[in-house]
């Protein structure tokens, strides 16, 4: 067997990227993604291309956050391997996309058993699965229940410290993992950092807020480089207990379509039972199952 060929692509080979079976859905999953040319690499032998992935972020981004597509041909788990490997940037977190349903499923199991041996030959190991959810306009928008306000707040120590309260409790498996890391603080700031990540205004971030001025939580309706989103939903502990993260999912809804949404993204981890009910209840269809993975530091040898 001849040793693959490991290259990155450019605007003038970026159709080689299609040049694999999709057993698993990604262009279909992918389809309102826009990925650069240079962040996708192709792992080639005898012609035929056996491993590709896309990393993923915002354009103007020097390097990408993470890796949302990996693809595998059975029996190339160690060329899907090479291919991350030998990536120039250290990303630490891997996604793998699943069809709902994907277990009982034998051909598509299969497949992402074959991707996930890859992902962990190449140093990553799973952190947690996901449900993703996408509501769409051809939904109703959930009823806002009005037991809350929700006020606009400019000051990041605000979210901050409220952050670290939401995280004191929680079922978030990458804020424990963070917590386990460095804490509270580094969890908080963790999220901070995405929330300013995101390209959508900052102006958009709102806190929650009981009639009688005790605060609940906060959301956050963001755009991605993607479309739009669900960012974050997250209850104080001492507010827990009364559904309220319904009513602030509610608004992030109500929010985005405001701003035009057609459809809006979201995700929570499978364990965390109580969000996955709210956005059942409000019209958010599960569309994928994902698996994340991890790796401290990144996993490059490039």
């Amino acid at each position: 067997m001849t040793t693959p060929v490991i290259r990155t692509l450019d605007e003038s080979s970026a159709h080689l990227f299609d040049t694999m079976p999709d057993p698993l859905g990604f262009r279909d999953r992918h389809r309102q993604t826009r990925y650069r040319p240079d962040w996708q690499r192709i792992a080639v032998r005898d012609g035929r291309t056996v491993a590709r992935a896309a990393w993923w972020g915002r354009p103007e981004d020097p390097e990408p956050l993470l890796i949302n597509w990996f693809d595998v041909a059975e029996g190339e788990e160690e060329a899907g391997a090479a291919l991350l490997r030998t990536a120039p940037w250290p990303t630490d977190e891997l996604e793998l996309d699943l069809p709902a349903g994907w277990r009982s499923e034998v051909r598509q199991r299969a497949a992402a058993d074959v991707r996930a041996a890859a992902a962990r030959a190449a140093g990553y190991t799973p952190l947690v699965e996901r449900f993703v959810y996408r509501w769409t306009a051809d939904r109703s928008v959930p009823e806002r229940p009005g037991r809350l306000l929700f006020t606009a707040e400019p000051d990041d120590t605000v979210f901050f410290d409220l952050l670290r309260r939401i995280h004191s409790v929680t079922l978030d498996a990458h804020a424990r993992r963070a917590i386990e890391q460095g804490g509270p603080d580094r969890a908080a700031q963790q999220e901070l950092d995405v929330f300013h990540w995101f390209p959508s205004p900052r102006a958009w971030w709102q806190i929650a807020r009981t009639p009688g001025g005790e605060t609940v939580g906060i959301h956050i309706p963001a755009r991605n480089p993607s479309g739009s989103c669900v960012g974050f939903i997250g209850v104080v502990p001492e507010q827990r207990g009364h559904g309220y993260a319904y009513d602030l999912l509610a608004e992030c809804t109500h929010f985005l379509v405001a701003q035009g949404a057609r459809s809006i993204a979201a995700a929570t981890d499978r364990t965390n039972l109580p969000m996955a009910a709210h956005f059942t209840a409000a019209g958010y269809p599960v569309v994928r199952e994902r698996i994340t993975f991890w790796s401290d530091g990144g996993v490059s040898a490039g």
